[in-house]
């Protein structure tokens, strides 16, 4: 009986395992995990008409620096460098662009930018 409860539990941790473990590769789980494609240049800007910072919570490894990165500097005009030491984003612009556009932007990815 004793054997029959603990390979209950075990087969219940290895459910319980296997899927974090895909959470965690698919970038859903506490830690974003896994490659999230290639990088994105950073656009070279001719002219800096602005630079923003924005506090982020919710950053825990490198590949949750890519993934905001890769974000912003799809855009255009825009050139972001991020900092887990510091918890926050540089946002160069070459162009005007309100805050709301690149607050939208990493909290689309589950992060929290706080103001």
């Amino acid at each position: 009986m004793a054997d029959i409860i603990i390979l209950g539990i075990l087969l219940i941790l290895v459910i319980i395992g296997i899927r974090s473990s895909i959470k965690h590769f698919k970038g859903e789980g506490g830690c974003c995990g896994g490659s999230s494609g290639p990088k994105v240049r950073k656009m070279k800007l001719k002219e800096i008409r602005e630079t923003k910072t924005f506090k982020i919570e919710g950053m825990s490894c490198d590949n949750c620096i890519k993934r905001i990165e890769n974000e912003l500097n799809s855009m255009d005009q825009v050139n972001a460098k991020v900092s887990l030491k510091r918890k926050e984003v540089v946002v160069k612009l070459g162009i005007h662009m309100e805050d709301s556009v690149i607050i939208q932007k990493i909290e689309k990815l589950g992060y929290r930018v706080i103001i």
